[in-house]
């Protein structure tokens, strides 16, 4: 395989048939680079659905209040629904075996300042479980716990740009920023990878919230995240349970759509994982359709040029060669024709897809690329494929007689 005198024999047969070696590289090439393309097209959709769910946790449940619909057991159209902290501990404690992680929200906006600086932000009065909920990231100092919450403490966590705005490049914990002129002491700085709207909110407990800004206990809504063991059936069941369960306890009729609203992000995670499922199956008929098509145009291609070559076969077992330096010979070829070009159709298509980059956003492909170990494997099939489509026919052409060889026109 290795001998000196063989490669040289491969390298100027090719040299020699420079256009059909090209139409068998080209079959090959053009092969692995639609593969790669359209797996990474797949991976950019992938990575778009995905996005919408990396600001959040993925078993969130979404409880608000908005005003009725229907007249109902005595309560009239356009009635305004108000939760509670009673409402939120009824949840808390009525399914408490369902539930992970839960917290309520008010939502406030002000202008908050630090001594020369101010600027609007949105203001959350939040539980400590709210953390695990919007995947915050504390990168300094901490978030809310229970003791702020108890003690209804002036405390605060600020976004990361906000910090930019007020501190400028100075170290934020344990200074005072001023909201609607009361101070509140800062403990913590977040991140998000929700983006730049998300790191201009700042936090604080709930109770804070409630006994600072309002004059009752009122909160806007209830968020919680079920056990991750539950299924999407199971989670879905839940939430339809809620809603239920939450009409009867404010009088709300069934099919009021407005009063209370709940929403699941199971219910769209299973849509987008059955979307993907289909995709993902659609991607791999399409891409091994690809591949069949590059393995039936190598295999004529090679049936082809083993036939053209039947004469010079011929002289060469007249000359003595066995049939296995002959089969060996054409195989080899073969072989690093396919590598070769398998090669340069991965590497075009790896180098579209970085050149294309973040370019399809509107198209809803995100950053598309292809894992190198399924377009290697690819390529492994068709080399394969390549040398089995090679070895049929070389295998025939080493077991014809010389004689007949070297009639052959």
């Amino acid at each position: 395989m290795f001998e000196k005198d063989l490669w040289n024999e491969i390298f100027q047969s090719i040299r020699k048939n420079k256009l059909r070696s090209m139409l068998s590289g080209f079959t090959i090439a053009f092969a692995i680079l639609i593969f790669t393309l359209l797996f990474g097209m797949a991976n950019g959709l992938k990575n778009t659905f995905e996005s919408f769910f990396l600001d959040d946790a993925t078993n969130l449940i979404y409880i608000r209040s908005g005003k009725t619909s229907l007249p109902y057991k005595g309560n009239q159209t356009d009635k305004k629904i108000n939760f509670s902290n009673k409402d939120y501990e009824h949840v808390k404690s009525h399914y408490q075996e369902k539930i992970e992680f839960i917290t309520a929200r008010i939502f406030k906006n002000f202008t908050a300042s630090y001594k020369g600086n101010k600027d609007n932000y949105t203001i959350r009065g939040v539980h400590p479980d709210h953390q695990y909920l919007e995947n915050t990231n504390v990168t300094f100092g901490r978030f809310l716990n229970v003791a702020d919450l108890q003690y209804k403490l002036k405390y605060v966590v600020i976004g990361r740009l906000v910090a930019k705005d007020l501190f400028e490049n100075k170290n934020p914990i344990g200074k005072y920023l001023s909201l609607q002129g009361v101070s509140f002491k800062v403990v913590g700085v977040f991140e998000d990878s929700g983006g730049d709207n998300e790191e201009r909110i700042i936090y604080m407990p709930v109770s804070t919230a409630q006994s600072t800004f309002s004059d009752n206990d009122y909160i806007n809504e209830i968020n919680l995240t079920y056990k991750p063991k539950m299924n999407f059936e199971q989670a879905i069941a839940f939430s339809v349970l809620l809603e239920k369960e939450l009409k009867e306890r404010f009088s709300v009729a069934p099919k009021d759509q407005r009063a209370i609203r709940i929403r699941n992000t199971a219910d769209s995670m299973k849509k987008t994982n059955q979307m993907l499922f289909v995709l993902g199956v659609l991607i791999l008929f399409i891409g091994f359709g690809t591949l069949i098509a590059g393995v039936v145009g190598i295999s004529n291609i090679l049936v082809y040029i083993v036939k053209e070559r039947t004469k010079e076969l011929g002289i060469r077992k007249v000359l003595g060669a066995e049939p296995k330096s002959i089969v060996g010979m054409i195989l080899l070829e073969s072989i690093l024709i396919t590598i070769c070009a398998g090669y340069v159709g991965m590497f075009v298509g790896v180098s579209a897809l970085q050149l294309i980059g973040n370019r399809l956003t509107d198209y809803f492909i995100t950053d598309p690329s292809v894992d190198n170990g399924i377009v290697i494997g690819a390529t492994l099939v068709l080399i394969l494929s390549g040398a089995v489509a090679g070895y049929v026919p070389a295998q025939k052409a080493a077991k014809i007689k010389p004689i007949v060889a070297l009639r052959n026109e």
